[in-house]
C-alpha cells in the first residue's frame, strides 16, 4: 500500500509508527504531494506550521482521516524542530501551531479530532524532552489507529461485495486519501485479497479531478479492474446496469446519519436511490461529529473559484463570470443503506444506532 503519510527521520528512515530509535533523531512529516498525480509520485517533507498549513490547504494532503494524521505529526513536527527548552513556551508553540493548522480546512471533523486529542495528550506537562517525545508518540498512535481502522472498514465492507460486482465511487477516500486501505476503497482491496474480484468505476469528480487523478491511479496501481466515468455520466451506467452498489467516503457524519462528501456526492446518492441501487458511505468513528444534529449545520468549504476556470489545466469559464465552488455537499441519511464504520456497518435507525458505536 501507499503511506501518503508518515514520519522521516534525519538520516532517511522511514517510519509509521513509534519506537525508542526515532526519539533521539529529527524527523519531519513526509507527505505524497497529491497534487502531482498521477504524472509524478513525489514525496515532500516538512517542519514548518506555513508549509504544513499550505500542505492541508492546497490539498497536497487531502481526505478526512490523512489531514488528522498529517496535522497531529505537523505539530510534532514543528515542536521537535523548535530549540525551546521551556516547557511552558513549548506547550505554547503546541497550542499555536495546532491552532494554526485547524484553519487550513473547516469541513474535515478528523483535523479538528486529531488537533484535539495531541493537544491534549501535552497538556500541563513540565519537562520540554516529554513534550517532544509525546508528541511523537502521538502523532504516529493515531497514524497507526487509522491503519488499524481502515483494515477493519475493509474487512466489514467486503461482506457486501461478490464476485463480478459493479461498483461506483465518487472522488478519493482510498490509501491516498487515509493512513493506509481507505475506507471507501478498503473493501475493494480486502476483496482482491479475499480472491473476490469486483469492478469499479470511479467519477473523475470535478473541478480538481480526485477520481480521476487519484481513486483510477491507485487502484490500477493495485490491480482492480476500474473505469473513469464523467461526473454527469454516473446516471447513465447507473440505468445501463453496470452499478450494484455505490461505496463514497465522508469528511463529516452529523449525528443523525448525514454525511459530508465531496461535491457530487448528493447527487449521485439522488441517482442510486431512483436506480434501486444501495449507497453505503464508509468512515472511521473519528469521522462522526455527535455535537451537530444534522447535516444542515455542517460547515462547507468554499474554494477558490480559479478550480473551476482552471481545473482542467485551461481556462473553463471566463475570467468576469462569477463561480460557486463548495467542496463538499450533504446526503441526508435518508438516501444511505448504511454507514460502514471500523466496528460494523451502521444501518437505520441512524441516530439510535450511531450512538451505540460511536462513543
Amino acid at each position: 500500500m501507499l503511506d501518503p503519510v508518515s514520519w522521516i527521520t534525519e538520516n532517511g528512515q522511514i517510519f509509521r509508527e513509534f519506537n525508542a530509535e526515532i526519539d533521539s533523531l529529527n524527523g519531519k512529516l513526509r507527505l505524497i504531494d497529491q497534487t502531482l498525480l498521477p504524472e509524478k509520485l513525489v514525496y515532500v517533507e516538512l517542519d514548518d506550521t506555513e508549509a504544513i498549513f499550505d500542505a492541508i490547504k492546497r490539498l497536497v494532503v487531502r481526505g478526512a482521516p490523512a489531514i488528522g494524521c498529517a496535522a497531529a505529526l505537523g505539530v510534532a513536527a514543528v515542536v521537535r524542530k523548535s530549540t525551546l527548552e521551556n516547557a511552558s513556551e513549548l506547550l505554547e508553540l503546541v497550542n499555536n501551531t495546532a491552532d494554526s493548522l485547524a484553519e487550513s480546512r473547516p469541513t474535515a471533523v478528523n483535523l479538528f479530532w486529531a488537533l484535539k486529542r495531541i493537544k491534549k495528550s501535552v497538556a500541563g506537562m513540565s519537562d520540554s524532552a516529554e513534550i517532544r517525545t509525546v508528541l511523537l508518540q502521538e502523532g504516529l498512535g493515531i497514524l497507526e489507529e487509522d491503519i488499524a481502522m481502515c483494515r477493519a472498514i475493509g474487512a466489514h465492507g467486503a461482506e457486501l461485495l461478490t464476485e463480478g460486482m459493479g461498483i461506483l465511487t465518487h472522488c478519493n477516500a482510498g490509501a491516498l486519501a487515509t493512513g493506509d486501505y481507505g475506507t471507501a476503497l478498503s473493501p475493494m482491496y480486502v476483496a482482491k485479497e479475499n480472491g473476490i474480484n469486483v469492478k469499479v468505476f470511479s467519477d473523475e469528480t470535478r473541478p480538481l479531478l480526485q477520481g480521476s487523478r487519484l481513486t483510477a491511479w491507485e487502484l490500477n496501481k493495485a490491480g482492480v479492474d476500474v473505469t473513469t466515468i464523467c461526473d454527469d455520466m454516473a446516471g447513465q451506467v447507473m440505468k445501463e446496469g453496470k452499478i450494484d452498489m455505490v461505496i463514497v467516503g465522508a469528511d463529516r457524519i452529523a449525528a443523525n446519519g448525514d454525511a459530508a462528501n465531496k461535491i457530487g456526492t448528493y447527487g449521485v446518492a439522488i441517482m442510486a436511490k431512483y436506480h434501486n441501487i444501495p449507497f453505503y458511505v464508509a468512515a472511521p468513528y473519528s469521522t462522526f461529529d455527535l455535537s451537530l444534529k444534522s447535516g444542515d449545520e455542517i460547515p462547507i468549504e468554499q474554494r477558490n473559484a480559479d478550480e473551476v476556470r482552471k481545473g482542467c489545466g485551461k481556462l473553463t469559464a471566463p475570467e468576469e463570470v462569477n463561480v460557486y465552488n463548495p467542496a463538499f455537499d450533504v446526503t441526508p441519511h435518508g438516501l444511505i443503506a448504511g454507514i460502514i464504520t471500523e466496528k460494523g456497518i451502521i444501518r437505520a435507525p441512524f441516530e439510535e444506532n450511531i450512538k451505540k458505536i460511536v462513543r
